[in-house]
């Protein structure tokens, strides 16, 4: 079941049916497009996703792919069902193409894969289509002989009886024209004609121009004047006979062409059902095919699909709304998004303009897309199911035929899915209870949600009801959602986050437009104390999320640097091993050698002194050589081979690069079960005094030095001594630190402020400006060392007062300016961090412009 009667219009299908229309080049595969209808048959849906996801693959990886224009023969060719009955000469020329291309065709599914196996093919879907299609080559060589494809008439030697009568039509055509032409300069030579003029035709008959006061001159028909009346065609007498030999030889040649076209669509008809099932899989191609690239013009695939009510989409986009920010030159954000079977009802609320509307559409087009057999722009990794029934209540339906108002209207929708809707349906509604009175609307809806909830229905809702999102975050099988938003820049990120509740941020939205201070304090005295909180803590939430993200991200990066570099050590091992293996291997020769050479000394010192007679003089110049070279031996061993590991240097590296591994993969496990802690359980804010006052410790919000309050301004500022710096700050920017924390940071030697030195050394703030660079170079670095230079740079920047700063980091594949950016996002005084101009380095630099009070 779909409801409404326009869900395609609803959500922007019916203009994807018009976008892949056009890319069909028949009208049955245009018709293929219309008809196509949402299915909930399992292998059927699959049969199609596939063929589709095949011929996606063709297009972007088959460069001799025989498609692209396809013929529709069978509108002519179910004609040929009644007997006497034939194909003209320009229709048999598109059938002998369209036999040519399903040859290609068939051909191309049916070759076997890179190994020769023919029944492994790349292609097994389609090439199941071409499997019982018959071969026509037989038929295309007889058309070709027939009919000239490229002229479109019967050849001459169709028959022989064609044939004669043709060259009878050429030979009284030559005579005819040889009459004429001298029939035409005696009338011109006679100045009956105008010198100039030439034969012409009316009416199928050669004629004369004659001036009309001539024309009695010449002896013939008169067929035609001109529109002045001072010209007359005639046809001379003396060719009229030839003319009428001329007109009975075409209507032979004509009554020829006809029954050699009669007796080849006689030929034709007993074939004619495998023609027409030929035809078929042409216009189906081109059905396929036009899906196919519709996908690869959205980057669509095929996900996981599942005989089952679930949806998870990762990376998924609304085609409509892409296209249409393409044309802007701006980039979507891709929606992720899952209904399990736990949590099967999503609840997203978030402010107004934050895309909630935009995720309810996405995911109601992607899931009738796909159930109508087209691939979705989503990651492949995505997992989509099979549902039953598909209900959206999305924008007003207000009708005057039937008395409906806005909000009538929305209930008769809920009467349609709590009557209709089941554990297989998808429920899509927007803005949920809307319409009506908060308090009661708010009530009905969460009445219709618990039995929603109780059905088991899967469905994504969106609303600003406090009392439905009280109610998702204590209901089994509902999951809150919210839309993210930059509460620093007050604007939305239009990024679904799982898990938590949004906040509608009404008060920072009124604020941005410029709506009275005091409008909004009003407001918010008048909503209470407890909504005011309920709303704070949401958004603290939201703050505190984006802060772990990024922080995880950036651990994360740091861990994959870490990896990368163990893997550099183990590669150094391995090569470390590998050279004191072959050293051994060479001191061990050595030595033998060694062995050997001190072995024939010693005979030759022995043989020496047996033939000096025991000459003293002799032995004891023997011995000194044979003593010299002992320590020589002894000298090299000890060279060649360490005694203990502690002598070794190898043996110490090897030994220093297993200990640095261990204390790596201890810091790692600890850093783990920090963020475990951290993310499970939230830490107590200690209390803090509500106003800043003299001598209280304190520290600009986002940033790690401390100081001391010197004085305060009656303009809101505060005088603050940072180590030996003392600068003015705005107090809004200030929070206070307790007097532990305070000694814990000044006891640390190094501080995220570079001014913020030892007591020992000075600080002139005046030199440091003149010395300080207003751009950061980080070409070249590693994103850890990078991130590094940049957290130091910026601080610096922000506590010398300069409110714009550029850092060059080039173009490349674009990993370090992600990095880069997704670091200052997470600066609070980091008002916007945007492209240079494109002639002064465009994307290779980034300008960082802050907020210095």
């Amino acid at each position: 079941m779909i409801y409404p009667h326009d869900f395609e219009q609803r959500i922007g299908f019916a203009q994807i049916r018009d976008t892949v229309s056009l890319l069909c080049s028949t009208d049955t595969g245009r018709q293929h497009v219309r008809d196509a209808a949402f299915t909930t048959d399992f292998p059927t849906l699959a049969r199609i996703l596939g063929e589709t996801a095949e011929m996606r693959d063709i297009l972007t990886a088959e460069g001799d792919y025989p498609g692209g224009h396809y013929t529709d023969i069978n509108t002519f060719l179910r004609r040929l069902r009644i007997e006497n009955t034939y194909l003209d000469p320009a229709q048999l020329v598109d059938l002998q193409r369209a036999l040519e291309q399903i040859g290609l065709l068939t051909g191309f599914f049916r070759r076997g894969d890179e190994r020769g196996d023919a029944t492994s093919r790349l292609y097994p879907l389609l090439g199941e289509r071409t499997a019982t299609v018959e071969d026509f080559t037989l038929l295309h060589r007889e058309i070709g002989r027939l009919i000239d494809p490229e002229s479109g008439l019967v050849r001459d030697h169709a028959s022989p009886e064609l044939a004669r009568l043709r060259q009878a039509q050429y030979e009284k055509a030559s005579q005819a024209d040889k009459r004429l032409q001298a029939i035409l300069r005696q009338a011109q030579a006679a100045g009956w004609v105008e010198a100039g003029s030439e034969v012409s035709v009316r009416d199928g008959r050669t004629v004369i121009p004659v001036a009309a006061v001539n024309k009695r001159k010449i002896k013939g028909l008169v067929h035609d004047e001109s529109a002045t009346g001072r010209t007359a065609y005639i046809e001379p007498i003396e060719v009229v006979e030839l003319n009428n030999e001329l007109r009975e030889l075409a209507n032979e040649e004509r009554r020829e062409i006809v029954r050699i076209l009669t007796a080849f669509a006689d030929r034709l008809r007993p074939e004619l059902p495998a023609l027409l099932r030929a035809g078929d899989l042409l216009t189906d191609l081109d059905f396929i095919e036009a899906k196919a690239r519709y996908a690869v013009q959205t980057d669509s695939g095929l996900p996981e699909l599942r005989n089952e009510a679930t949806l998870h989409l990762h990376q998924a986009r609304h085609p409509l709304l892409e296209a249409a920010l393409k044309r802007e030159q701006k980039a979507i954000v891709p929606l992720d998004l899952t209904l399990t079977a736990e949590k099967y009802i999503l609840l997203i609320s978030g402010p107004n303009a934050g895309g909630k509307s935009v995720c309810l559409k996405t995911a109601g087009l992607l899931q009738y897309m796909l159930q109508c057999g087209w691939l979705v722009p989503a990651e492949s990794d995505s997992r989509m199911g099979i549902f039953d029934s598909l209900f959206i209540d999305i924008g007003d339906q207000q009708s005057l035929d039937n008395d409906l108002s806005t909000y009538s209207s929305h209930l008769v929708n809920m009467k349609t899915v709590l009557r209709s809707a089941d554990e297989r349906s998808l429920v899509l509604i927007d803005e949920f209870g809307s319409g009506t009175e908060p308090g009661t609307g708010g009530a009905i809806a969460e009445a219709v949600l618990q039995r929603l909830e109780e059905r088991h229905v899967r469905g994504i809702i969106t609303t600003h009801y406090a009392n439905l999102k009280y109610y998702a975050a204590g209901a089994a099988g509902i999951a809150n959602g919210a839309m993210a938003f930059d509460l620093q820049n007050i604007r939305p990120l239009f990024r679904l986050e799982m898990g938590r509740p949004g906040s509608s941020f009404a008060f920072e939205i009124a604020r941005k437009v410029g709506l009275p201070e005091e409008i909004v304090q009003a407001a918010r005295e008048k909503i209470g104390a407890a909504q005011a909180n309920a709303e704070k803590h949401i958004r603290e939430a939201a703050r505190d999320k984006r802060y772990w993200e990024s922080k995880r991200e950036r651990i994360r990066q740091a861990e994959k640097n870490i990896d990368r570099t163990a893997a550099q050590y183990e590669l150094q091992l391995s090569e470390i091993q590998t050279e004191k293996a072959k050293i051994l291997n060479e001191a061990r020769a050595e030595a033998e050698r060694l062995l050997g050479e001190a072995n024939r000394r010693i005979e030759r010192t022995i043989r020496e002194i047996r033939e000096s007679q025991a000459e003293r003089e002799r032995t004891r110049e023997v011995r000194g050589e044979f003593d010299a070279f002992r320590t020589l031996i002894a000298g090299s061993e000890t060279a060649a081979l360490p005694t203990s590991e502690a002598d070794d240097p190898i043996a110490r590296k090897m030994k220093q690069l297993r200990e640095r591994e261990q204390r790596r993969k201890e810091r790692k496990a600890q850093r783990a079960a920090a963020e475990e802690t951290d993310e499970s359980t939230a830490p107590e804010k200690p209390a803090k005094p509500k106003e800043i006052e003299v001598g209280f410790h304190v520290r600009i919000k986002g940033q790690q030095a401390a100081g001391e309050v010197l004085a305060l301004q009656g303009s809101g500022k505060a005088t603050v001594a940072f180590g030996h710096v003392t600068t003015v700050v705005d107090k809004s920017r200030l929070e206070i630190v307790s007097h532990a924390e305070y000694k814990k940071l000044q006891r640390k030697s190094g501080s995220s402020f570079p001014m913020a030195s030892t007591a020992a050394e000075s600080y002139d703030t005046s030199k440091k400006r003149l010395n300080f660079k207003q751009q950061l170079d980080i070409r070249g670095m590693r994103a850890a060392e990078a991130l590094q230079s940049v957290e130091a740079f910026v601080d610096e920047a922000i506590m010398l007062g300069f409110p714009q700063v550029t850092i060059l980091h080039g173009k490349g594949t674009g990993a370090l300016k992600e990095e880069v950016r997704r670091y200052l996002r997470t600066v609070p005084l980091v008002v916007s961090a945007t492209d240079e101009h494109e002639e002064f380095g465009g994307a290779g630099i980034t300008v960082v412009r802050l907020d210095v009070g």
